[in-house]
């Protein structure tokens, strides 16, 4: 039963075994590992069972850790990795108004603004860029390349056309163009050559 698992149990597997080598690469064998121990425990989230978690800072971070970082690699080229970015999305605003994130050091913080990122909103992307620049100053740097790429994206389509398969939309004339050039990896060599 996925009550087994605590907030304690997510944070020590992201932030000390997994770490950031392990963030933001694709493995098989991560994606593996987190589906085993912790489908379960998203599935919880997904029907309001762990409301305990968003009752103090670290559990808010676990319990965003569980819904915006985990289905990604849970459902990796899957529509099911987005199905509960709007969980963690609400979770993250309501953790941020109470500075929730301050009570939490870098870089374990930057995953109270992932779900603003992964926004296909305009002004969440706007409040990500913002929140990384104040409140990551020692390790935001290339978390704030990232945002400035998503939020270019964004602004430019309104959504992520490299989601458009995985969620059954069809891209359009120039959405197709900009994922057949290269898509989101070209939007972050245009920002870095711009400095």
């Amino acid at each position: 039963m996925s009550a087994a698992i605590q907030p304690e149990d997510v944070l020590k597997f992201w932030l000390d075994e997994t770490g950031p080598e392990g963030w933001y690469t694709p493995s098989d064998g991560l994606d593996e590992e987190i589906r085993n121990r912790f489908a379960s425990s998203l599935e919880a989230a997904q029907k309001s069972e762990l409301g305990m978690w968003l009752t103090y800072p670290n559990g808010a971070l676990a319990y965003i850790i569980l819904t915006d970082q985990f289905p990604r690699n849970m459902f990796r080229n899957d529509g099911q990795a987005f199905r509960s970015d709007r969980m963690a999305l609400c979770a993250a605003k309501t953790a941020i108004s109470k500075d929730w994130d301050l009570k939490v050091h870098e870089p374990a913080r930057q995953f109270f603004y992932m779900p603003l990122m992964h926004s296909e909103n305009l002004c969440d992307q706007e409040r990500c860029i913002r929140l990384m620049k104040e409140r990551l100053p020692q390790t935001g740097a290339g978390n704030l390349l990232h945002a400035r790429a998503h939020r270019e994206v964004i602004r430019q389509f309104g959504r992520f056309p490299y989601r458009n398969e995985a969620l059954q939309r069809k891209n359009t004339p120039s959405e197709q163009s900009y994922v057949s050039a290269g898509g989101y990896g070209q939007t972050v060599q245009q920002l870095q050559a711009a400095g």
